[in-house]
This record gives C-alpha cells, sequence and structure tokens, in this order.
C-alpha cells in the first residue's frame, strides 16, 4: 500500500491538491487524458506555475474555462455520463465517489435530491477537472491510505451562485457531519473560505483517518499553493511515505511473509435487524478496517445471536469505537491486539480484450506467485459487456495465462490456467 499524509494548515481546495501533485511530478497527460474521454477537452485549460506564498515555494493551479455558456447539468447527468465514459474502472469508481458525497452534502443543505443538485453546485466544469485529476493523481502515485490533518474550514461569509452565505460554507458542515471529519478551530486564521466543499469531498472520499502525521519518512513533499493572500502561506503539503508496502512495487524474491500487529474490536448481539447490522459493518469498513465479518453465538436466555468482529490497525481504534457506539445495539466492545502473518503482494494491470483489469499478485515463500483478478473491475467489464461474472474470470485467467507463458517463452512451464503461477 501507499501511505500519504496530507498537511493542510490553511485548509483545502481541490485546485490546492491538484498543484501539490503537480508538485510531485504527475504527468498533466494522466489529468488531460480521462478528461478527453469524458468531452471536456475544450473546456479548460491548465496554467501550473512555481510560485511563493509567505516566502515558501510551492505549485499553484489555474484552471481556465473555455466555455462561453456552459450548459445546465444536474449531478443525474454528470453521473450518467461519468459512468459511460472508458476509462480506468478505478479511476471511474472514485471520481464518482467524489462526486456523490459532494451532491449528497449539496442535496441535503439546500433541500431536494442529490440527482436534482445543479452542476454550479457540485463546481462547474472547474470541480470536475479537480476532482478527475485528483483521483487519477492519487492512483498514478498508488496511494491507497491517506492521512489527513483536520482541517480549517474559514469563518465570516462567501459570494455563491445562492448569494452571500455563512461560513463554514453549508455543503463544507454537511460533508463533515456525514463523513465524520474533524475541523480545526480558526482562532487565529483570517476570515474567509479555508476549506472548500470540492476539496473537502476529494478528502471524505479517500482519506481514512485524520489527525497527526504517523511514524514515516517522507520520500517527496507536493506542495500545492492557494490563490488568496493571507498573513502566512497559504499551502497545503502531501508527503509520500518512503519505502510503501509491496502493493506499490515489486515485492524481490527474498521477501517472505510479514508478521504484523493487528486490532480485533468485537462485540455480540441479539438485539439489532439485518438491516441494522448490515449498516454497521458497512460504515466500519468505509471507515477503514481491514476485515468485518459475523459469526452466530447462542446468547443469554437462549436467544440467537451474532458476533460481530472487525480486524484493523491499531491506530484505527478510537475512530472505530466511535462508529460501534453510534450504530450498534451493544454496551460495550471487546479489544486486544493480535499477531498475524500476511503474504507480501503487489497490485499490478493487464490489459484483456474486454477492457483493463488489475492483478493482485502474492509472492508465496517458495518464490512462486499466485494472481487473482480484482472483483470490483471484473464486476464492472461483466455489466458493460453483458456476461457473466464466471465467464469473464475466465477469460481474464486465461489472459493471465497466456501472459506469462509468453513472457516465459512457453505456455505450459510455468503457469496453469487457474491464474496461479508455479
Amino acid at each position: 500500500m501507499g501511505l500519504a499524509y496530507l498537511d493542510c494548515p490553511t485548509g483545502a481546495a481541490g485546485d490546492m491538491l491538484l498543484a501539490a501533485l503537480f508538485d510531485l511530478g504527475l504527468p498533466h497527460a494522466a489529468v488531460e487524458g480521462p478528461l478527453a474521454s469524458l468531452g471536456f477537452e475544450a473546456a479548460y485549460r491548465l496554467h501550473c506555475e512555481q510560485a511563493r506564498s509567505g516566502g515558501l515555494r510551492g505549485s499553484r493551479l489555474t484552471v481556465e474555462l473555455l466555455e462561453a455558456q456552459p450548459p445546465q447539468r444536474t449531478w443525474l447527468d454528470l453521473r450518467q455520463r461519468i459512468s459511460d465514459c472508458p476509462i480506468d474502472p478505478t479511476l471511474k469508481q472514485q471520481v464518482l465517489k467524489v462526486f456523490a458525497c459532494l451532491a449528497e452534502a449539496e442535496g441535503a443543505v439546500h433541500g431536494h435530491a442529490a440527482e436534482s443538485v445543479h452542476f454550479h453546485e457540485v463546481g462547474a466544469v472547474d470541480a470536475v477537472v479537480d476532482v478527475v485529476g485528483v483521483c487519477a493523481g492519487l492512483l498514478h502515485f498508488g496511494i491507497d491510505r491517506l492521512i489527513c490533518s483536520p482541517l480549517p474550514p474559514g469563518h465570516g461569509s462567501v459570494n455563491t451562485a445562492h448569494g452571500l452565505l455563512p461560513l463554514p460554507a453549508p455543503a463544507v458542515l454537511e460533508l463533515a457531519r456525514r463523513h465524520r471529519i474533524p475541523l480545526a478551530g480558526g482562532a487565529g486564521l483570517p476570515p474567509g473560505e479555508l476549506t472548500t466543499p470540492t476539496g473537502l469531498a476529494l478528502i471524505a472520499a479517500w482519506a481514512e483517518s485524520f489527525g497527526a502525521s504517523p511514524p514515516m519518512v517522507p520520500a517527496a513533499v507536493g506542495i500545492g499553493l492557494g490563490h488568496r493572500q493571507l498573513d502566512r502561506p497559504n499551502l497545503l503539503r502531501l508527503w509520500l511515505a518512503q519505502n510503501p508496502d509491496p502493493l506499490a512495487g515489486v515485492p524481490s524474491s527474498s521477501d517472505g511473509p510479514r508478521l504484523e500487529t493487528v486490532l480485533l474490536q468485537q462485540a455480540q448481539m441479539d438485539d439489532a435487524s439485518a438491516e441494522d447490522l448490515a449498516f454497521l459493518a458497512q460504515e466500519l469498513r468505509a471507515a477503514g478496517a481491514l476485515e468485518v465479518f459475523t459469526q452466530t453465538a447462542q446468547m443469554k436466555k437462549g436467544r440467537s445471536g451474532l458476533v460481530l468482529t472487525l480486524v484493523a490497525r491499531p491506530d484505527q481504534a478510537e475512530c472505530l469505537r466511535a462508529i460501534w457506539w453510534r450504530h450498534s445495539s451493544s454496551l460495550g466492545v471487546r479489544e486486544q491486539l493480535q499477531q498475524r502473518w500476511h503474504l507480501q503482494r503487489r497490485m499490478r494491470q493487464l490489459s484483456t480484450p474486454w477492457g483493463p483489469v488489475r492483478l493482485k499478485v502474492a509472492l508465496l515463500p517458495d518464490g512462486s506467485e499466485r494472481i487473482k483478478p480484482e472483483y470490483d473491475d471484473l464486476a464492472v467489464l461483466a455489466r458493460q459487456h453483458g456476461l457473466s461474472l464466471r465467464r469473464l474470470r475466465d477469460g481474464v485467467q486465461h489472459a493471465i495465462w497466456l501472459e506469462h507463458g509468453e513472457q516465459q517463452g512457453t505456455g505450459n512451464d510455468n503457469a496453469d490456467q487457474t491464474g496461479q503461477v508455479v
């Protein structure tokens, strides 16, 4: 896994996040390609330049809008456009997730359904550029663990399409409420909007936790500058961790299984409905739990119940406990630290006749590899092509077998048709 920390002393906006990724070396083509596939290539122009804020260097991004009369679009229109677009399935999933967060928050504060939120309320073309660009950039750098500092939302008022609104912006407060995002106090900060709805929606969709940086050696730091002049540097900093998890790279043959410490949280319940339990499990997974599962149990007074168990990283304990208290009927949660062995693994992408599919490659102790296609990618492609999941999986496994046969100079000696490379 690729670990990154996002430090936001003066808030966050979509253009600042994208500028930080460009500052890290993100190629413009990684952003412009998906936007062209979405049909927005003639709607904007990017200007990214080296600049200073409060004496500190960084990159500042300006998105120039080229549409003279932008058409009115709703979130329903935009969602369909993204869903039908032939872009990477993981990128599509993350972009939809960000815009869903934003549209649901905007719909709630304006009192109407998310599907009818007008495009200007979810940021117009510049928000599409920011959201697609940031998601593409985080995927480009292999970031799948993002930890963020608490964000100052700003105070005072701001001019919007709906007139003068109080700060924090209503959508920012709604996003923070829905996704349990801690907002930093504004004492000592100048008035004005510091965290935008688009910036917070991106963070809500990507960040697994909020707080101080975990112990990590920064391998690279990208600095994105804001456009407002403050009484201090107006910037955010994106740190990429050195020596990320092997999912972001290829492990050497000497790398064997690793021992790690994990957190186990568990509770027994006999008074929760199936819907309540499903919702609780979903919320725990969304908050970063590595595993969530249930087992049947015989409770007191002969009642049937369930034991719900999760596995997570130890630093997630407090965040996950808050979800137990909020969404479960249990009066207590058991906790313990356990050790587990896990295989080294990495992700790579395979081109198939149906589209790109991510593969999880696990390194076995004997030096061989076990390859498994990602279910989410298979499900997307199966729906797109009207195939059964089993048929598509068999086709992808055959493509894996053919690829390894070509790489090794034979179709049989080094791979079998189950995707197991020996």
